[in-house]
């Protein structure tokens, strides 16, 4: 079983809330600023692969052969264009050629030391879910896993890791769970969350029941090409319509895994969204309740209201930052979010978010805000140092 710190302050619903009397405008004791004294994990760093040939050693010969023949490139959800600025940060693209977040001396150097970063949790952007030919997408998630132990996990001890898995084989990324899930390195599944079909739908559960028994979070980021369009109204035409539009597309996750009743089926689930912003959350949550509160006999398994859920089983990270710059307001989202164990850190290396590290995120939180955000959120939630959640 992989540990956990089980020392979060707790107050109504075992939830920390922000203190209703204390003013927003006022952050109260402040800390000088993190990237020398905090301890910090952090919950979104890339590692990617420079080209597919780095997966050809982990490959059967019929697919090494395939490869060759095909030229294929590898699957690829458009996520990230390499021109775009907000893909690599500047100074993150190795000097020798290759991807942003693809050198592991970068990741050390630009992501893990500015900080002092205790634990890094690496997010593949590698869309095995798109490869509609389903032996070669367990193949290459496979792959892949293999190739973030020996190259990154292996090499680095400061960093975590997330499986790649086929999920549009729940059975077969059940599988892939069971295989690798026991490193002690591993602590979650990372699913993109653009998805074939809703995450709430039972479709999934084979997949949830095995990060259950394996004590792994499930991890679902931005990005995806499940092949339909990425926004609700059907195909945009620019980047930023898409960029954009991926905000929506974590509500509605969020919506389909309570509706459904994910957490009923599974009690012990623990979910994280990724790269999705956070400011949406307080909004969504009140009209989750209140809308239940008039349909719950639409949903008779959904037995509390769905704000408890999403306290009790949801985390975010926190970059991109989707508030104005005055940390006042992101105290305003937590206090309506009413919990403060629900936000945690990340760079979300190497994509451009902010141009200083000090940017990545205010240092002048109230305590014990400030060090729930930094690390201890992540510490509990991923179990790092002790016994249950």
């Amino acid at each position: 079983m992989k540990s956990v710190d089980n020392e979060s302050p707790v107050s109504e619903n075992g939830h920390t809330i922000v203190d209703r009397g204390q003013s927003i405008q006022s952050p109260g004791r402040e800390r000088p600023p993190n990237t020398r004294t905090q301890s910090v994990i952090d919950c979104d760093i890339h590692n990617e692969l420079s080209s597919i040939d780095q997966l050809v050693p982990y490959l059967a010969d019929y697919w090494q052969e395939y490869i060759r023949i095909s030229g294929y490139p590898g699957p690829s959800g458009g996520d990230y264009p390499r021109g775009a600025p907000i893909s690599a940060r500047p100074g993150s693209l190795p000097q020798g050629g290759g991807a942003a977040g693809s050198s592991l001396e970068l990741v050390r150097e630009q992501a893990l030391a500015p900080f002092n970063t205790e634990i890094g949790i690496l997010n593949c952007a590698f869309r095995a879910q798109s490869v509609k030919q389903e032996d070669l997408a367990v193949d290459l998630a496979t792959a892949v896993n293999r190739w973030q132990i020996d190259e990154w996990l292996a090499s680095e001890p400061r960093l975590r890791g997330s499986l790649v898995v086929p999920s549009q084989s729940p059975a077969r990324a059940a599988r892939e769970i069971d295989r690798f899930g026991e490193h002690p390195q591993i602590v979650q599944v990372v699913l993109p969350v653009r998805s074939y079909i809703p995450y709430g739908n039972r479709f999934y559960d084979p997949l949830y029941a095995a990060a259950i028994e394996r004590d792994l979070v499930i991890a679902i980021h931005y990005g995806g090409s499940p092949g339909h369009p990425p926004s609700p109204v059907g195909w945009p035409s620019t980047y930023l319509e898409e960029y954009a539009n991926m905000a929506p597309v974590f509500q509605s996750q969020v919506i389909s895994i309570v509706a459904e009743g994910v957490f009923d089926r599974f009690p012990d689930l623990r979910i994280v969204l990724i790269e999705g912003g956070f400011a949406w959350m307080p909004s969504l949550m009140w009209r989750l309740d209140k809308e239940w509160k008039g349909l719950r006999s639409n949903v008779p398994w959904v037995r509390r209201p769905p704000s408890d859920y999403i306290r009790d089983h949801i985390r975010l990270t926190v970059q991109p930052v989707d508030t104005p710059p005055d940390p006042a307001y992101i105290l305003q989202a937590i206090e309506q979010m009413e919990s403060d164990t629900m936000l945690m850190f990340a760079t979300d290396y190497p994509h451009w978010h902010y141009d200083r590290d000090e940017e990545a995120w205010p240092a002048t939180l109230p305590e014990p805000l400030h060090a729930n955000i930094w690390s201890e959120n992540a510490r509990a939630f991923y179990r790092f140092n002790g016994g249950p959640s």
